[in-house]
């Protein structure tokens, strides 16, 4: 269990700064300086942490017994820029 969680510590940390990475570079990248590589790159990545963050925080929920709420507001925090950071303090040992 203590693997599981700490395998997902280290998605979500990884998916919110890919997250912080897509809209504080790549997006100025892509709409001011016409260089939309960066975006295709980084979103990428981030789709595909996005997508393990929510697949893990499933699978963690069932570890920890979280209730639905708990679950649900993890998974909120997932859409929110500094979201999963808050979402590792509160609700993770």
């Amino acid at each position: 269990m203590q693997k599981a969680i700490k395998s997902f510590k280290i998605v979500s940390v990884l998916e919110a700064t890919s997250f912080l990475v897509l809209l504080g570079i790549a997006m100025p990248l892509k709409y001011i300086w016409d260089m939309p590589q960066m975006v295709k790159m980084v979103g990428m990545a981030h789709g595909i942490l996005f997508v393990a963050y929510i697949l893990m925080a499933i699978y963690i929920s069932t570890l920890l017994k979280w209730n639905l709420k708990t679950l649900a507001i993890v998974i909120f925090c997932s859409v929110l820029p500094f979201g999963p950071f808050y979402a590792d303090k509160k609700y993770l040992p």
